[in-house]
């Protein structure tokens, strides 16, 4: 908030808009330790892009190394300007699997069914990524797999988001065999001119243009057991998981907003059902937020204003739709509430995008 109560348009605190605001997230170059040879492959020369942005040559060498989440979309995003390749992120993402997460993917296997595997891998995901999160949700017989950008201010959100979507397509294959297949794959980005790529690799049903992007399919898949599991390497990777857990367990604040972008389209946003996630009492929750100088309210609302411009931007989703997805009345009460967090209305932000950017 600034000084009169009112987020600016990119949600930072300054009185004037900023199109690319600075970012903290960060995540392990790991799923992105192909970017040289792809490049190569389409040729593009790999140094000449990692020395425009400012990056370190070597960056790519080791992927325990880390990127800054602003950092990985920038480079996505001119990968994909300077290669002519809309779907670059997708290019990245369809090579990479469970062991480009590192510790995070490794402990995968070890679990006794996917469902579970799924479940670890969304409780410990903060230590490979600190800008994006998963959830898994089942309704009426489907599961959802959701992948969300939660880290500010993001450019070429839409190359990360296949390149993350294309990775959690690969790790259902490394969990549930080569007969696995999603029914639909969902995008939180407008249609690309040519879906050809998206189809090949995929080979089922696309939608774009909603509210997230994510996996569907049938949740009798979450009660396959993993083969391959091995009791023994399961316990040494969770004692090394739990070690590093505890060195991130004080950022409660942080980890609350790794949650709340997807728990927000979820519509599953009440204290008490975060407080559960969170294995507290709501009283808990509450006492340390306020130690940590925020209030569980204010974290909602600030992640209503990041979904809100993200659909604005990156969608063709009516202002009834965003309204309906951050569950609002109405789309009268959206505006009102769009208008308190940046002065303006929806539709004039969304014109000013069009206009300016």
């Amino acid at each position: 908030m600034n000084s009169h109560g009112r987020l600016t348009k990119d949600g930072s605190a300054d009185s004037s808009p900023q199109k690319h605001p600075v970012s903290e997230g960060w995540l392990r170059v790991g799923p992105l330790v192909g970017v040289p040879q792809v490049l190569r492959e389409l040729g593009v020369d790999p140094v000449e892009i990692v020395a425009s942005l400012g990056l370190d040559p070597d960056l790519f060498d080791d992927p325990e190394n880390t990127i800054s989440f602003a950092a990985m979309g920038r480079l996505l995003k001119q990968c994909a300007a300077r290669t002519q390749h809309p779907h670059f992120g997708l290019l990245i993402g369809q090579r990479m699997g469970p062991a480009s997460l590192g510790i995070v993917g490794q402990l995968l296997q070890h679990l006794p069914e996917v469902g579970s595997a799924l479940r670890s891998l969304i409780l410990n995901l903060h230590l490979h990524d600190q800008g994006g999160v998963p959830l898994l949700s089942v309704e009426q017989g489907m599961a959802t797999l959701c992948c969300a950008i939660y880290q500010r201010g993001v450019e070429g959100a839409d190359q990360i988001y296949d390149g993350a979507i294309a990775i959690t397509f690969n790790i259902m294959r490394a969990l549930c065999g080569p007969a696995w297949r999603p029914t639909e794959v969902l995008f939180s980005h407008r249609q690309p001119s040519d879906v050809g790529p998206y189809r090949r690799f995929f080979r089922t049903s696309l939608r774009f243009d909603v509210e997230q992007t994510a996996l569907a399919f049938p949740a009798t898949w979450l009660d396959r057991p993993l083969p391959g599991a091995d009791s023994n390497q399961r316990h040494q990777i969770e004692q090394q998981v739990a070690t590093l857990t505890n060195l991130d367990s004080g950022d409660l604040t942080g980890r609350l907003r790794r949650v709340l972008r997807i728990l927000l389209v979820t519509h599953r946003t009440s204290l008490a059902e975060v407080a559960q996630l969170f294995s507290m009492r709501r009283r808990t929750l509450n006492r340390r937020l306020q130690a940590q100088g925020a209030t569980f309210q204010t974290l909602v609302d600030e992640s209503r204003y990041e979904i809100a411009r993200q659909l604005l931007e990156n969608t063709r989703m009516s202002i009834c739709q965003i309204a309906a997805t951050l569950d609002y009345s109405d789309a009268s009460a959206f505006t009102r509430a769009f208008r308190r967090w940046s002065g303006t209305t929806p539709a004039a932000w969304r014109t000013w995008l069009l206009t300016d950017g």
